[in-house]
This record gives C-alpha cells, structure tokens and sequence, in this order.
C-alpha cells in the first residue's frame, strides 16, 4: 500500500473512531439526547475531530509501522488523545461555561480502546495469521540474556526470516520458568535434547556473542545430539562495530570449536616498527601470507611490497588492499621466485624495506616426499636467497615463517624448514639485520587444510577419510596465527625462534565428526574410514625439542627457543652439496641433520 494511500485510510478511520466514540459516550450517560440537536455535543465532536488528526500529525500516528508495533506506540496514541481530550475541555469551559467530564472521561478511553486495537489488531494479524501462511521453522534460543532477548525480539518482529521462537535455554538457574518476550525458559544447556523433541525444534540458535570456546564444545555437543540445524549469533566485537546485525545467523562453523581467546596484542610496540615504514611479504597471495599483509595494513606502513610467484594471487590481495588502502599507502605487487636470487636481490635494492615476512615456501608434506629436490630448491635455497638479500641491503627486522614440522622431521618438508631456520640463526650471528623463525602448527582454512577435504567427502556422499584413530595436529586460525607473527617480529632480537602456543592437540578423527555434524549428517550417513599414514607423516607433533623447550612465555601465546646451531661456514658447503646428491642420499642427510644427529664436525665431515 503507497504512503498516500495508508494516509487516507487511517484518517478515515480514526474519524469515524473520534465521532463514535464521543457520541456513544453522551448517548451512554443521557440515553434520550438528540445527538443532532445539541450544540455542546456537536461543538465537541469538530474538536475533537479536528485536535486528533493534528496530535495524531504531532506524534506520528501515520507514519508508524504498525505492524511492528510495541510500547512505544501505545504511549503515542496515549498522548495523542489525552492532548485532544484536554483541548475539548478548553473549548467547553470557554464557549459553554461548563466541562462534561464524565463523557470526556469515556471518550478518552474509547479512542485508546478503538485507536490502539485498530493499530495493534493490525500486528496480531500478521503475527498469527500471515506467519501461519509461510512455513516457519519452530526456534529454540540458548541463552536468555541480552543476546538472546535481541533475536527473539528480531524473529518476532521481522517476518522475512522464517524462525519462530518457541522456548528459550539458559544456565542461569534464576531465569528457569520465567517468561520472556512471551517465550518460557524451559531448562538448561543440558535440557537441548529433550527441549527439542518436547517442542519439535527445527533450528536451533545459539545467541551468547561472549560465549567462550569451552562452552561453546559444550553446548554444541549437546544440539549435535539432534537433527536441528544449529546456527550462531555472531561475535560480540562484530556486534558492537556495528558490522553484522544480531540476527544475521550463521552455522556454526570448526573454527568456532577450536578457537581460542583471542590475544590481545600490544599495539605500540609493533606500530613503531611497522607504521610508516616499508613492508615486504613473500608468499603475500598465500593464505598466510595474505593474511600477515591484511593485518600489517591496519597498521598504516608506508609502503606494502607483495612479493609472489603466482600472478593470480598476487593480482587478488592486490586489488583487495588497494579497495581498502590504495590512499593511505603505496602498494606494490611484485611477481617474482624466490629460487631466482637476482630477482630477489633487485627487489630488495630497489625497495630497501625495514621489515621482511617471508612466509613463501612449499608446504605439503606428501607431496614434497615425492618432491624432495623442489622443495630443498624452495624452502632452502630460496629461503637463503631472501635473507642474504635482506642481509645485504640492511633490512632492519627479518621474520621466517616456520612450522612444527622443522622439530623432529621424519619427512623432507620439515627438515627443508628447519634447515630454513639454521639459514636464518647462522646470518643473525653477525648481522645488524635482526633474524627470526617463527614456528606453528596447522592454520585453519590454508591451502592444503584437511577440512576443506573432509568437506568435499561429505558433499560427495562419504566416507570421511582419516590416515589414522591416534593421529593429533595443533590447530589456530589464520587471523590469529598472522597476528602473533607480527607480534613475534616486534620482539625480535636475533637468533630467536619464536613458538606460538597452539594450546591443545586435536584428534584428527575428533575434527572429521565436528565437520559431519556441522554439515548436518550424523556419522553413521556419512561414514569414516581410515587410511593409514602418508609418506612422511607423523602421528604427533611438537613445537619444540626437549632441549630447546623455554616454558616462560615472553608474550602471552609466544615462547622463546633457541635451537641448535651449525657453523655458517658448514651448512653453506652442506647446502651446496645436496642438490648434487642421488635423492635418497639428500633425503637421508636432510633428516638426519635437521634432527641433530650431526654436529658442525660431522657435518663437515659427512661434507668432505
């Protein structure tokens, strides 16, 4: 219906609501008056005609939405009528000496009465009859708290979304039985199963924004024990940024159920040595390390160098960064290998940057199995090309991504790695440019994370494949992951690898039944089969050897270790040698030496 076209219609009726309502009210008290012949009466009644339609103006009366209508409205309609009745009083003491109060009293509560079931008949229709017409899903809300009043309040108000709250769930003992927005509090988090058969829930949303990773396990266990979809309210810092709406529901998702909470980092620190200055990430179209440029942008540097080999990626987080940033800061893509050293030692000379993030390397530990030459030409020979060229051209801080893998490396992308780490601790010895490794364990949604795959499996139809029943990883999101990288580079002093505290392993079997049930099947539809272990895989892994283990945390989730070192001098003719080795000669040396089976004699030894 147009605006004009409402206009006209609710005028019309309150007209005929004011003139009926004076005219029962005098009829009611004086049972035998000619209505039609009494001046005070009809004197009265253009009044209240007229005053009416200008409070209703006033107080905008005609441009509510009354389908939405609430306390609010009523108090409009409230004063409205009791500023019309007061000036038909006014109007009967001047030009008739005298007030009928007791008709002026009734005639006030019938234009509430009339007025304000005429709008909120309104409301109850759609909430009852309208919804009734779309299939809505019946919603129990865990979490009777401000959150939760917000999506219940939102549900019943937005008729777009098809979830009608029936019951709410909270923990708070004090809250059981009470009623809320008309929807009861029926039991706590442990009640879910039994809530939803009792009141045949379709979906269920769990609106706590602060809710912690602990309990969010919790209680996601217990609505995986249904067939409801779950869904999530979203973050609180979300919320408060006025980023998302509160009942802008998503599912649940892994990232919820490992996450931790969040660090917070010490902003001064990392602004003095990133804001302003020059930027340089490789790998910058990586997962990782896009999202250390994502990150480093918030700090305002004056330039960003993107260094990638991949032309599409680096094109991506280019044009990303420059939506965002193009006039705060000088952004540079820059495609080029890190195998080529005089490329690298271009980029560096012609760019100089203060700090470096070298997040490029060759990744997948199967592969590299198959691979073992491109991976000691990528992780080892390239990692040597960057860091002599920062070296060379006075790059202030230098920060090497690394991994847990590089701690007693059965395989040869771990040891590539750690070898990467000696590179770096070797040049920090005599070097003005500040050196560091930093080391974690498998980031959530990179390239190459199992759950992307789990997630193909169970669209295919299943079975969920799994190497292994015991096999555990360490898992932290990419944002979270990138953060504590730059925190770590702020600390840098030289020669540290820095160890970012992943808190506790997670069976990889455990992983591949929360993807299941997020995904809305139970594991008996999808299924799990395991595989047994890839080449060079390991069932554990560590961050840190026993003797490089320094439990003191310099930064909240960031230790320090100091590995063991080999004599520069060494490892250059060591790394010279490998690619002239037959590869299982290469494999066995790599392992051997990355697990510290040699030390610089021996080495040089095993060299000659």
């Amino acid at each position: 219906m147009t605006y004009g076209k409402r206009l006209t219609v609710l005028a019309v009726l309150d007209s005929a609501i004011v003139l009926t309502a004076i005219y029962i009210s005098y009829l009611t008290l004086n049972p035998g008056i000619n209505i039609f012949k009494n001046p005070m009466l009809l004197a009265s009644a253009l009044t209240l005609l007229i005053c009416h339609h200008l409070f209703a103006s006033i107080y905008k009366l005609y441009q509510k939405a009354w389908e939405y209508a609430s306390v609010g409205e009523l108090n409009a309609i409230v004063k409205a009528v009791t500023f019309t009745i007061a000036v038909t009083a006014v109007v009967q003491e001047l030009f008739f000496d005298n007030i009928y109060v007791r008709a002026l009293m009734i005639t006030w509560m019938l234009h509430v009465l009339l007025i304000g079931g005429s709008r909120f008949s309104w409301r109850m229709f759609r909430d009852s009859y309208m919804s009734k017409q779309q299939s809505v899903k019946r919603t129990l809300i865990v979490g009777a708290g401000a959150g939760g009043t917000m999506v219940a309040r939102q549900l019943h108000h937005n008729h777009e979304i098809d979830l009608k709250p029936v019951a709410f769930i909270d923990d708070d003992t004090k809250k059981y039985k009470l009623d809320i927005l008309g929807i009861p509090v029926v039991g706590n988090s442990s009640y879910i199963t039994e809530a939803v058969e009792k009141y045949k829930i379709d979906n269920i949303v769990i609106a706590i924004p602060s809710l912690g990773q602990k309990e969010l396990n919790r209680i996601f266990e217990e609505c995986a024990k249904t067939k409801a979809k779950t869904q999530i309210i979203p973050k609180l810092e979300d919320l408060m940024t006025g980023k998302i709406s509160v009942n802008q529901f998503r599912e649940v998702q892994v990232e919820d159920l490992l996450g931790r909470e969040p660090v917070e980092l010490d902003i001064g620190s990392i602004s003095e040595y990133v804001t302003g200055k020059t930027v340089l990430v490789t790998g910058a179209g990586g997962s990782i390390g896009s999202e250390i440029c994502r990150q480093i942008c918030k700090f305002n540097p004056g330039k960003i160098v993107l260094v990638g080999h991949g032309e599409n990626s680096i094109y991506l987080i280019d044009m990303e960064l420059r939506r965002k940033y193009q006039n705060q800061m000088e952004i540079v893509p820059v495609i080029g290998d890190i195998q080529d050293r005089m490329r690298m030692f271009d980029v560096m000379e012609e760019h100089k940057p203060f700090v470096v993030y070298h997040a490029a390397a060759h990744k997948h530990v199967p592969l590299m199995e198959y691979n073992p030459r491109e991976a000691v030409k990528n992780n080892i020979f390239g990692t040597r090309n960057v860091a002599e060229a920062a070296n060379t051209f006075g790059v202030n801080t230098f920060v090497m991504i690394s991994s847990d893998k590089a701690v007693n490396p059965p395989n040869v992308m771990g040891a590539t790695k750690r070898f990467a780490e000696m590179i770096i601790q070797s040049l920090a010895v005599n070097s003005n440019t500040k050196f560091v490794a930093v080391r974690f364990g498998n980031v959530l949604g990179s390239r190459g994370s199992v759950i992307p795959l789990f997630k193909k499996q169970i669209q295919a139809g299943g079975p969920v494949t799994v190497t292994h029943e015991d096999m555990t990883r360490y898992f932290m999101t990419i944002p979270e992951a990138s953060r504590l990288v730059i925190q770590a580079g702020s600390l840098a002093r030289g020669g540290e690898v820095f160890v970012l505290d992943m808190g506790e392993p997670v069976k990889i079997v455990d992983l591949a039944k929360n993807v299941i049930k997020l995904s809305g099947y139970t594991i008996e539809e999808i299924g799990l089969r395991f595989t047994g272990l890839r080449p060079g895989e390991k069932m554990y892994e560590e961050l840190l050897n026993e003797n490089e283990v320094h439990p003191e945390q310099v930064f909240p989730k960031i230790h320090i270790g100091k590995a063991k070192v080999i004599q520069a001098e060494v490892l250059s003719e060591l790394i010279g040698r490998l690619l002239d080795m037959p590869v299982t000669e290469m494999h066995d040396t790599l392992i051997a030496v990355a697990n510290n089976k040699y030390d610089s004699s021996s080495v040089l030894a095993l060299v000659n």
